[in-house]
C-alpha cells in the first residue's frame, strides 16, 4: 500500500480522504492555504504545511506548490479530491513526472474525458449511448450546420467543447437563430475556456440527470455501483442527490452499468469516475464523463457498502480491485443534501464564523463536513460546508430521517441553504420521485425554460 499521502485538497473532502487513510494505516500530510490552518484535517494529519495565500491560484492551484510539498515530505502519493486540480491532466502529468503516484486516471485519460468531442467518440466506440449531435466539432461551413441541426431536430443546444459547470452553451430552437448563437458560442467559449470549438447535440427538454458510478484498476478490471439521481438542481449544480434512481430498474441498470464498465477498460481507466447521463423516456444519453471523486459518492457507498476512497488508494498503490461485480448488491435507499454557507432565498454566500454547531445522529445518518463550533468558514472557496447523507431500508424511511435529520442540524452565525432542503424534503413532487433537472428552478421561480 501507499506509505504516506499528501492530500491536495481542504474541507469535507479533504477529511473523507483523511479518514480512510487513517483506516488503512497510510501516513497523512495536509496541505493548507493561509486561511486554512485550522482545518479539521490540518488539525489531525500527521504532518501538514502551508502552500500559499488564501487566494486558490496562490495555493490549492499552485502546481509547483503542492508537488515541492510532497517533496519535502516524502509523500509517495497525491490525493486530489474534487475541484481545484482534480480533473486538470497537466498536473497528473507533472506529479507522475515528478515520482509520485496521482491517486486518479492517468493525465491522458483525463485529457481524453475532458474534451467533450473527443469523449463522445470514446464512449460512441465504446457502445455507451449518446446524445444524438454533430459527431464533431462544427466548421464554419453554415450550409452543413444547418444540415446537422436538420438530422437531429430542433431543440439543439450549441455546446463548448472544453466547457463546463453551466457555461459555453446554448439553445437553439429555429434555424433562423442557428448561425449566431454558433457564432456567440464559439466567442464565448474562447474568452473562457481558449478553446472555440463547439458541437451540437440534441436538447432534451425535461431530462432527469442520472450518473453510473464505476471503479476501475487499469489492469482490465471495472466494476459499477449502481446510479444516481442528481436532477434537483439550481444554475447547473446538484443541491440534492439519491441512489437509486427512482424509476431505474435493475434491467435498466445491468445494461447501462456494462456498457460504463466496458468503456472503463477500452480507455484504459484507473481509479473511481462517474458517466453522467441525461435520461428521458427510458433513454440513456451521455454528456460528460468526471474522472475524480464526485461530491455525491456516499450515496452510492451507502446502498453498497463499498467505501470508494479506500478503493481509490489500493487501485493507486498498484493493487487490482478487490471486489467484482457479482459481490455489488445494491440494497436500501440513501439521500444526501448540500448543506452550503449561502443565504437559503438569495443564494448568496455567507462567510464567518460558526458560533454554534450542532451535528445530527441516530440510525442511518451521517454527516461529512469540517465545521466546528469556531470555525470561521472563509470567503475564498466555495460555499459548500458540510453533506447531510440518511439511509433507510426504502426511500420514504431515508426521506424520513432527512426530514428529522435536517431538523436536528444547527448550523448558527452564518446563513445556510437548511431552509431551502427542508422544503424539497417536504415537496409532494419531490416525495413521489423522478423529477426533472428543470423542476428545482421552476419551484424558485429562476428556471429560464
Amino acid at each position: 500500500m501507499l506509505d504516506k499521502v499528501l492530500i491536495a485538497n481542504r474541507g469535507e473532502i479533504a477529511l473523507r480522504v483523511l479518514r480512510a487513510c487513517k483506516e488503512l494505516g497510510i501516513k497523512t500530510v495536509a496541505v493548507h492555504s493561509t486561511v486554512d490552518r485550522n482545518l479539521k484535517h490540518v488539525l489531525l494529519a500527521d504532518e501538514s504545511i502551508c502552500i500559499g495565500k488564501a487566494a486558490a491560484q496562490e495555493s490549492y492551484l499552485n502546481i509547483p506548490a503542492i508537488i515541492a510539498a510532497a517533496e519535502v515530505t516524502n509523500s509517495i502519493a497525491i490525493h486530489p479530491g474534487y475541484g481545484f486540480l482534480a480533473e486538470n491532466a497537466d498536473f497528473a502529468d507533472q506529479v507522475e513526472q515528478s515520482g509520485f503516484i496521482f491517486i486518479g486516471p492517468k493525465g491522458d485519460t483525463i485529457r481524453l474525458m475532458g474534451d467533450k468531442v473527443s469523449a463522445i467518440n470514446a464512449m460512441k466506440k465504446a457502445g455507451v449511448p449518446c446524445v444524438p449531435g454533430s459527431d464533431g466539432p462544427l466548421t464554419d461551413d453554415q450550409d452543413a450546420n444547418k444540415a446537422h441541426a436538420r438530422r437531429i431536430g430542433y431543440p439543439i443546444i450549441v455546446k463548448a467543447a472544453g466547457g463546463g459547470g453551466g457555461r459555453g452553451m446554448r439553445v437553439v430552437r429555429s434555424e433562423a437563430e442557428l448561425i449566431n448563437a454558433i457564432a456567440t458560442t464559439k466567442a464565448e467559449a474562447k474568452a473562457a475556456f481558449n478553446n472555440d470549438v463547439v458541437y451540437m447535440e440534441k436538447f432534451l427538454e425535461n431530462p432527469r440527470h442520472v450518473e453510473i458510478q464505476v471503479l476501475a484498476d487499469g489492469q482490465g478490471n471495472a466494476i459499477h455501483l449502481g446510479e444516481r439521481d442528481c436532477s434537483m438542481q439550481r444554475r447547473h449544480q446538484k443541491v440534492v442527490e439519491e441512489a437509486p434512481a427512482p424509476g431505474i430498474t435493475p434491467e435498466m441498470r445491468a445494461k447501462i452499468g456494462e456498457r460504463c464498465c466496458k468503456a472503463c477498460v477500452e480507455i484504459g481507466y484507473r481509479g473511481a469516475g462517474t458517466f453522467e447521463f441525461l435520461y428521458e423516456n427510458g433513454e440513456f444519453y451521455f454528456i460528460e464523463m468526471n474522472t475524480r471523486i464526485q461530491v455525491e459518492h456516499p450515496v452510492s457507498e451507502m446502498i453498497t457498502g463499498v467505501d470508494l476512497i479506500k478503493q481509490q488508494l489500493r487501485v493507486a498503490g498498484g493493487l487490482p480491485l478487490s471486489i467484482d461485480q457479482s459481490q455489488i448488491n445494491i440494497k436500501g435507499h440513501a439521500i444526501e443534501c448540500r448543506i452550503n454557507a449561502e443565504d437559503p432565498d438569495t443564494f448568496i454566500p455567507s462567510p464567518g464564523p460558526i458560533d454554534m454547531f450542532h451535528s445530527p445522529g441516530g440510525l442511518g445518518v451521517r454527516w461529512d463536513s469540517h465545521i466546528y463550533a469556531g470555525y470561521a468558514v472563509p470567503p475564498n472557496y466555495d460555499s459548500m460546508i458540510g453533506k447531510l447523507i440518511t439511509y433507510g431500508e426504502s426511500r420514504d424511511v431515508a426521506i424520513a430521517r432527512m426530514r428529522h435529520a435536517l431538523d436536528e442540524l444547527v448550523v448558527e452565525g452564518i446563513k445556510t441553504n437548511i431552509p431551502l432542503q427542508k422544503k424539497i424534503m417536504a415537496d409532494e413532487s419531490f416525495g413521489t420521485g423522478g423529477t426533472n433537472i428543470h423542476y428545482l428552478e421552476k419551484k424558485l421561480g429562476i428556471g429560464g425554460h
